[in-house]
C-alpha cells in the first residue's frame, strides 16, 4: 500500500470511529451531524450526506477539495460542508471538525435568546484552549440557524479565532474542532458535558 493511501485510510478510520462514539453518546440521531478530518497533505475527508453516523463505513467518507467540492462528482457531501472548510481555511492547525445535534445544545439554545451560553466555574473548562483554571468563564456563541449555509458562514466569520469551546447553532447543534481527531473529540465531550450541566441547573 502506498504511504499516501495509508494516510487516507487512517483519516477515514478516524472519522468512522468518531461517528460511532458520537452515536453512542446520543449526539448524532438519525442522519444528523457531520464529521471531517484534514490530512497533512491538505486533503479533506468528510462524511457523505445522509448517512447515519453510528453505522459509517469507509464508503460513507468522501474526499472534498478546500472549497468543499467532492472530487468525485457523483458523490454528495454534507449540506454544511462549507462550515468545515471555513474553519480549515481560517486556521491551518485545525485537523478535525465535529458537528453534533445533542439534546442539551438544542434545548439550551432555544430556551435562551442570548447570543451566547456562558459556562463558568466548571473544572472541565480546562479542556479548552488557553484555559488553566476553573475560576473562569467562557462564552459559547449561539448563531441563528439558517438553511443558506454560505450566509451562515458569513455571520460566523467575524467570530473565528475567538471561540475556544466552539459554537452552537440555535435549535440545531454544536461545532467543535481541534488539531487532530482526539483533541476535537475531547473538546466535543467537554462541551457537551458542560451544556448538559447547564441544562440540569436550569431545570431546578
Amino acid at each position: 500500500m502506498q504511504v499516501s493511501d495509508r494516510h487516507w485510510s487512517d483519516a477515514v478510520q478516524d472519522v468512522v470511529k468518531a461517528g460511532r462514539r458520537m452515536d453512542q453518546r446520543g449526539w448524532v440521531p438519525a442522519t444528523a451531524g457531520n464529521l471531517s478530518r484534514r490530512l497533512a497533505d491538505g486533503r479533506i475527508a468528510i462524511t457523505r450526506s445522509g448517512g447515519h453516523k453510528g453505522f459509517l463505513t469507509e464508503q460513507d467518507v468522501i474526499e472534498i477539495d478546500p472549497q468543499g467540492r467532492p472530487l468525485d462528482a457523483s458523490q454528495k457531501s454534507s449540506a454544511e460542508t462549507l462550515l468545515h472548510t471555513q474553519l480549515y481555511a481560517f486556521d491551518p492547525a485545525i485537523g478535525a471538525v465535529l458537528h453534533g445535534h445533542s439534546v442539551a445544545a438544542t434545548v439550551l439554545s432555544m430556551m435562551d435568546p442570548a447570543p451566547a451560553i456562558t459556562l463558568a466555574g466548571y473544572e472541565l473548562l480546562k479542556v479548552f484552549e488557553r484555559q488553566s483554571t476553573h475560576e473562569t468563564s467562557i462564552d459559547v456563541p449561539v448563531f441563528h440557524n439558517d438553511q443558506d449555509i454560505a450566509r451562515l458562514a458569513g455571520v460566523i466569520a467575524p467570530s473565528l479565532g475567538g471561540m475556544p469551546a466552539g459554537y452552537v447553532i440555535r435549535g440545531h447543534g454544536v461545532y467543535v474542532w481541534g488539531r487532530d481527531m482526539a483533541m476535537a473529540l475531547a473538546r466535543l465531550e467537554g462541551l457537551e458535558f458542560l451544556l448538559a450541566c447547564e441544562l440540569e441547573r436550569r431545570k431546578s
